[in-house]
Formats: C-alpha cells, structure tokens, sequence
C-alpha cells in the first residue's frame, strides 16, 4: 500500500489506518472478552452458523470506530448485510467480529477479532486479537509481521511434522505418502488463528477447508505473507477479496518452501 498523504502534516493513509486498526481490534477484543462465558442471546443463521448478541456487539463496535473514521472506504463483515458498494471502493474492510463463535460460545478460548484493510484485491494491513491468550497479531504489506509488538517469521524447511500441521484430518492425511499413522495437531477452532500461529511457527502448516469467506482469510493471509510464509489455493494461486463472491475453496498456509512443496504434492495428486 503506497503511503498517501493524509491531513495531518507528515502523517500518512497507512500509518493512521494501521493505528486506527490496532486501537479499534484492542477495544474490540476487550469488548467481547467482556461478554464471554456469559449468558448470551444467541440463534442461528443460515443452515447451521451460530452468532450471539457478542458478535453483533462487537460488529457494531469496529463499524462504528472503522467506518466513522474512514467512510470512503467499503466494508465486509461476516455480522452486516453485504453492500455492493464495497465493490467499487479501492479500500475496504474485511471483517470477522469473532471468528470461532461456536468455540466463543462453548466457553473454549480459541476465538478471535479478525480485522483487515483491502487495497483492491490484496489485503494491505491486518490484525488478529486473540484475547484470552493474548496473542496481538499485525502486519502492513512490505512491513513484516509482528506478534505482541515482535517481528516474527514461519518457520523454515521443507520438511512435514504432522504434529504441527493443523486443519481437517482428510486434508491432512492426504499428505502422508507414507500410509502409516500420524499424529495429528488438536483442532484449532478459529480459522483465522489457525492460519496466523503459522506466521510465528507454533505450526508449520495449516489447512483451511472448502467452506471459508473473505472475513474468515484476509487478515491471517497478509500476516501470514509477511511472516516469509504463503498462503493460496491448492494450485498456488492467490487468494483474492472483495470480489462479488466471497467464498473459497481448500486452502494452505506455510513457511515459503514447505508451501511449495505441499502446493507440489497436490498437483500430482489434486483432490478429486
């Protein structure tokens, strides 16, 4: 993302957006760890999504802070009724107020706010606040990543530890050339910090299933990117956002040579 001059003197697009940011996901985050294993509203959407009166809270919180502050750009959140505007905005936000609701709501600590600005189709700035274990994700595109304030980068190597490598177990298994037995990584039930603890090596892969949006993707895509890692289709494409349709398809996120030869083995063996 270019720095363009914003008012105030010296000041720019980027360096008041990533402060807007990080403030908005910190008062976010407190937010609904405020709320959480509390007695709660909540219903569901859809064929078998749950949200509560939380999600909607803390929706209404970061639109608010977001697009009070910025309301040229557009916006996308998995809690707001989608707005075709956004389609034509250069800069966009993408959001998941709590992304692992079902975990949130079950009283499990592995939820999170997911919070990125989208430059046309690529994300230019991220943050993912995981409240409970209080792990603070950020990252600007060509800056790095950090976590809680430290630079941090994917673990290198080629090599694959099932043990670290987390997503659903047939996409796993389905890089055991071997046959034998693995061991599996414990379900993470955030998707988004699922992706995100490969940026800082706790994993060395992660997988994201069939079923995923842009709000689910974004933030833990550019953290993940300027962390030395990769994250793309199973083809090594890149994932696109803010585009009319927001769901995608199998995904993987790994230290850039494991990334490669993952995205390798699929090619000679895609899914069917």
């Amino acid at each position: 993302m270019a720095d363009v001059e914003a008012n105030a003197p010296g000041e720019t697009i980027q360096t008041r957006d990533a402060a807007l940011l990080q403030d908005t996901v910190r008062e976010a985050g407190a937010l609904a760890q405020s709320m959480f294993r509390t007695e709660l509203k909540k219903w569901t959407k859809g064929a078998s999504s749950p949200v509560s009166e939380a999600d909607i809270a803390v929706n209404d919180l970061l639109e608010a802070r977001l697009r009070g502050a910025t309301p040229d750009y557009g916006w996308l959140s998995e809690e707001s009724a989608d707005d075709a505007a956004r389609l034509s905005r250069r800069l966009t936000w993408i959001v998941d107020p709590i992304d692992g609701t079902r975990n949130y709501l079950n009283g499990h600590e592995d939820w999170c706010v997911s919070v990125a600005l989208v430059q046309d189709t690529a994300p230019v700035l991220a943050a993912v606040f995981a409240p409970v274990s209080g792990e603070f994700f950020f990252a600007a595109r060509g800056r790095g990543t950090t976590l809680n304030g430290a630079a941090v980068q994917a673990s290198p190597g080629s090599t694959l530890d099932f043990s670290r490598v987390a997503g659903p177990k047939p996409m796993v298994e389905r890089l055991n050339s071997s046959g034998g037995e693995i061991k599996l990584h414990p379900r993470i039930g955030s998707l988004a910090l699922r992706l995100c603890r490969v940026a800082h090596g706790a994993l060395d892969a992660a997988f994201a299933g069939g079923n995923s949006h842009d709000w689910d993707l974004a933030a833990a895509d550019l953290i993940v990117q300027e962390a030395d890692g990769r994250m793309s289709d199973l083809s090594g494409e890149p994932i696109l956002y803010n585009r009319r349709e927001v769901a995608h398809g199998v995904l993987v996120a790994a230290g850039r040579d494991r990334h490669a030869g993952i995205v390798a083995h699929f090619r000679n063996r895609p899914l069917a």
